[in-house]
């Protein structure tokens, strides 16, 4: 369904160049879903953003993100707005934000279906109405007709991702969908998702901070730190048995009902800084068992198949 090779995203600021996503390639086939996760900063958003032409335009983006055989970085603005809901739709991460406040979300809704299924004002009512409810919104009449303000969190969470499958994608993009949720509203959330893609057929890009959420939801999960990938393969596998010692972190960091704790466990040192990264191996200055070549400056952007389906940093391959 999407096929990203060898990209590359850079924002030049005051500052200097922010290298945003280092060399980055991954597919998704269709019916998959893919988690992509990592501490704010690690390059997740951004590369959400360049797959629909969201990206501002102080960046420079090179390599190919391939969808039916077209680079979508080669599109006219005309070109990616036929694609974009129809085919690949976004979740965005404030669902206060995403909604317009002034407008009722009848109207919202509605402007997607009539612009690119070309319904009336009254068909798309009616499709509207079938699609809050089968994203479990209890009274779609009435919130229909209501303003973002006068929902809850989770409630608008589920009007946005209605919205994205009105035109029935074939890639739902959901970027930190359960963000600012409790718990009991993200477990829904999850398994809407979950719904949604047997129910649709559609493949899914989760992008999350929150391993939690992920392990009963995703076929797939990916690993970003410093923009680049850290560790790939099946969900079960890296939850199983990570290989990556920034994997592991994240996943020690994840609250269990079954311990007790003194205090929470976190990766040590911060997060890099992208206009002047560490040379070497990205994550070394963080690494709890760093080798000789993270530290002598041996760099490389290539992904060793440690075990069947299961993908590994080359320079921290063994780092374990």
């Amino acid at each position: 369904m999407l096929d990203i090779k060898n990209l590359f995203i850079s924002f030049k600021t005051p500052e200097g160049v922010v290298k945003a996503v280092n060399d980055v390639s991954f597919c998704i086939k269709k019916n998959e879903s893919l988690a992509i996760v990592g501490e704010s900063g690690s390059g997740k958003t951004q590369l959400a953003f360049s797959i629909l032409g969201l990206l501002d335009k102080n960046a420079d983006v090179i390599g190919q993100i391939n969808y039916q055989q077209n680079n979508l970085l080669n599109l006219s603005e005309p070109e990616l707005n036929k694609i974009r809901s129809k085919k690949i739709s976004i979740i965005f991460q404030d669902p206060m934000t995403s909604l317009n406040p002034y407008m009722k979300i009848k109207k919202q809704l509605n402007e997607i279906l009539i612009n690119h299924n070309g319904m009336t004002n009254e068909q798309a009512t009616k499709e509207s109405l079938r699609i809050l409810d089968a994203v479990k919104i209890q009274d779609p009449v009435k919130t229909i007709n209501s303003y973002p303000h006068e929902l809850s969190g989770g409630m608008r969470q589920r009007v946005m991702i209605g919205m994205s499958i009105l035109c029935k994608p074939e890639i739902i993009i959901a970027d930190e969908p359960t963000t600012s949720l409790d718990v009991t509203v993200q477990s829904q959330i999850m398994d809407l998702f979950n719904e949604i893609k047997r129910e649709f057929n559609s493949s899914i890009i989760l992008i999350t901070h929150n391993m939690g959420i992920v392990k009963d939801t995703c076929d797939k999960l990916m690993v970003m730190y410093g923009g680049k990938i850290m560790e790939l393969g099946k969900t079960n596998k890296i939850f199983d048995n990570s290989l990556h010692p920034y994997t592991k972190g994240l996943l020690e960091t994840v609250p269990k009902l079954n311990e007790n704790y003194k205090k929470l466990k976190t990766i040590k040192g911060n997060p890099i800084n992208m206009i002047d990264p560490p040379t070497g191996c990205i994550f070394k200055t963080r690494c709890p068992n760093p080798t000789h070549d993270c530290n002598n400056g041996k760099t490389t952007n290539l992904l060793i198949e440690k075990e069947t389906n299961h993908w590994v940093d080359q320079c921290c391959v063994n780092c374990n």
